[in-house]
This record gives structure tokens, sequence and C-alpha cells, in this order.
């Protein structure tokens, strides 16, 4: 298979975003196709967008027909295709639940609304049968359970058929499910240790750390398995923290490139203001979908500039409190992977590596999602391991960047004030409900 290429696509909220890899695990091309606009109520999407956009970014490659496709994406969501319809991790339904739950209350919720004519899919499967594969299975990372009723179980790495050709791509492609983003970028960034974390970055963020079941006996119960055996992921997803810069330059109507570059002449601590980025809600670790953002310390002097500087630091505050609940059960972080849209500005990942007090690690590659399902087209092929088949170093990663965490007493008083501020709000939501 030399000169030949793997791809990976990550569906996200806005985009499809994919990468190429070659049999080194070198990345050889990247491409990111807009999904645009759809008007529909939160939560919901059309998932036949998706697969156009995912058509687009394949395309947009540039590298000819890959060997494999592996696909991945935003999760939980849940497709009911004879609807056209899917409910993700926005919706209300089974939001406060675990992951299954979340999934089988989102296909309870489309067939009480929409009817049951077929069978609920995950996003990654629903894609690759429209593609050409196989409609009756579901890609089931290790050690994860089953969903009752969504096809017959295959392990992530598998592949389920070939594209038919008539989807806009060449027929022949071998279709590779994979599975939610965040296994995704932890299979891709090299979570394999215990004490090394990710944050996947993009419209919500959050923060995975690895711990033993050997060591810690709480991950078994509320972790999920790494890509290595022996390995848990605990942590949590975030809600809102690319969303909340998105949205101040809506209201501003400045680009966000131009609102970190305003955040690098403001001074940590942003002035006194600090933001509470719960615009859709906070999951990790209060897990309140009723909380909204709320901005303090605001005053005649407070800029644009000021405020993009404390949406910046809320969002490693945000991390933060999320590593400091994890520290409650003796689970530590010694570095992280930052990737996503964040990672490609230093500011961000520097006041991330501060707040957090360890390196932080920027790959090569942004879109780790998209690497790691890259990387499960490359094990549906027999270049690399399927997840949960290998030990570390298995499988290839891009290079590292790392941004050294500097001492800033300003982050340690912000972090304190920030969970304070949420524990009042949290308070307040509770009286009102």
């Amino acid at each position: 298979m030399a000169g030949q290429v793997v791809a990976g696509v990550d569906i996200g909220t806005g985009a499809a975003r994919a990468v190429a890899l070659d049999r080194g695990g070198r990345m050889v091309a990247a491409s990111d196709a807009s999904l645009g606009p759809q008007y529909l109520p939160r939560g919901e999407a059309d998932p036949f967008r998706w697969l156009e956009g995912l058509v687009l970014a394949v395309e947009q490659l540039g590298t000819g027909a890959p060997v494999a496709l592996g696909i991945g994406g935003q999760g939980p969501t849940t497709v009911m295709p004879s609807a056209r319809r899917a409910l993700t991790y926005q919706h209300p339904a089974g939001a406060s639940s675990d992951f299954a739950g979340q999934h089988l209350a989102q296909a309870e919720e489309m067939s009480r609304h929409h009817g049951g004519g077929d069978r609920p899919r995950q996003m990654w499967d629903f894609l690759a049968a429209e593609l050409g594969g196989s409609p009756d299975t579901q890609a089931v990372w290790p050690g994860q359970e089953p969903l009752e009723g969504f096809g017959d179980p295959i392990p992530v790495g598998s592949t389920v058929g070939a594209t038919a050709g008539d989807s806009g791509l060449p027929g022949g492609i071998l279709l590779a499910p994979g599975a939610n983003d965040a296994f995704l970028t932890a299979w891709a960034a090299a979570i394999d240790r215990p004490g090394k974390g990710f944050d996947p970055g993009g419209r919500t963020g959050g923060l995975g750390v690895a711990a033993a079941p050997s060591e810690h006996p709480v991950v078994s119960e509320h972790g999920i398995p790494g890509h290595v055996p022996g390995v848990y992921l605990v942590g949590g997803p975030a809600a809102s923290h690319g969303a909340m810069l998105d949205w101040w330059s809506s209201m501003t109507g400045r680009t966000v490139p131009d609102l970190i570059e305003a955040a690098a002449g403001v001074e940590p601590g942003s002035d006194g203001v600090i933001v509470l980025p719960f615009l859709e809600g906070e999951r990790a670790p209060r897990w309140e979908p009723d909380l909204r953002a709320e901005i303090h310390g605001l005053g005649p002097a407070s800029g644009q500039g000021v405020v993009a500087r404390a949406l910046l630091e809320a969002s490693a505050y945000g991390l933060a409190h999320i590593a400091r609940d994890l520290a409650r059960y003796g689970i530590t972080m010694n570095r992280m992977v930052s990737s996503g849209a964040p990672s490609r500005s230093n500011l961000w990942v520097s006041i991330k590596a501060s707040v957090l007090g360890v390196p932080v690690d920027v790959p090569s590659c942004p879109e780790m999602a998209a690497y790691g399902a890259a990387l499960a087209a490359g094990s549906a092929v027999g270049w690399w391991p399927r997840p949960g088949e290998g030990e570390a170093g298995d499988w290839p990663a891009p290079a590292f960047t790392t941004f050294e965490p500097e001492a800033v007493t300003a982050y340690r008083e912000g972090l304190d004030r920030f969970i304070a501020l949420g524990d009042e709000a949290t308070r307040r939501l509770r009286e009102r409900t």
C-alpha cells in the first residue's frame, strides 16, 4: 500500500473536518468543509447535511480516493434516518444521563415525535451506511456495552463495507465507523499513561485524564476505557468554551482572531472581569444544563478585549475546576494535550498551561478527532491495531510543541473566584426550581 493514504472525518457542530494520513501516520492533507446554518430547534440537526459536508471534506483533501475512510463526530448523537432528524448532545433528552442513557433517551424522543420507522443509529454508523456500508451494525469502543436496538456490535476500527460510488465519493473505499470525538482525540493524542490529559477544544471543550483502575478503583465505575488496555479516561465535557468566544464575536462584530489579539493586550486577571461560560448550561463537573452564562466585574473601562481575555481565562478555569474535582479522588494530571481551534492560539494555550499548572502539548495536526478517525480507518486495513488491542506506542501520533506553565497569582485567585461564583449561581438556580 505504498503511497496510499487513509482518511478520517470528524463531524462537528458547524463543519466537517478531514485529514489524510500515510502509512507512517504523517498528515499529508487536511480540509474543513462548513456545514452552514441549520434552522432547527436547539439540539436537532438534519443528518443528511452532515453527509454532504463529509463528502465535500474528503473531496477537498485532494489526495484521490483513500484506501479507507474513518468517521467520528460529536456525541452522544442519535440519528433516525426515516425522520431525517438527529438529536445531538445539546438536546435535553437524557442530558443528565450517561453516554448510553442519553442515546436511548434521544432515540425514544425521536420515535415519539417522528415515528419509529427504522432503527436508531449512532452518527458514524448512519453516515457509513449512507455511503454504502452495512445498515445493521454499531461501532463499539472497547469496554463499552452495545446500545440496545442500534445494530449488531462491531469493534471500532472494523470495516462495514465500502463506498457504493453514488454519494459523490469513488466506489470501493473501505468504511470504518469510529466513535465519539473525545474518544478519538484521546487515541490520536496518545493519552496512554496515567497522568496524561487532553482538552479536545472546539465549541465545547472538556478535560479527560488517564488513570489506572489498579490505583484508583473509582475510575472503572465513572470512567471510560482508553485505547490502551488498563488505562481509563476520567473527567468530562464542558458546554460552551469555544461557543462563548463565537458569541462574543457575534456581539462585537469582530472576528475571533481579532478578539484574541485584543485579549493579548490585557493583563492576566482581565481587570477583575470574570465569566461563567454557561451559555448552553454546564456539563462537568456540576452537570446543570439550566445554568446560564454570567459576566462579573464589568466597569466603564471594560472594553471588548477585557471581556475576550476573561472568556479565554474562563475556559481554562473550567478545565481546572474539573481537574480539582478529580484531585478529590487522588487523580492528578501532569501534562495535557490541547487540540481543536483553541490550540491555534499561543495566548489561549499559555493561559491554560498556567491556570492548570502543567505543560500543555499542542499537536502539529490541530484536528485530532479527525486524526483519530483516520487511525480507525488505518486499523480497518491492518496498518495499526484497533483500540484496545495494542500497547502504548503502537499507533502514530503527530509532533507536539510544548508550552510550559507560569505561576500567576491572578489566575490562582481567579480560579477560586470562578468556582465560588459558579457555586452561587447553582444555588440560585436550585432555589428557583
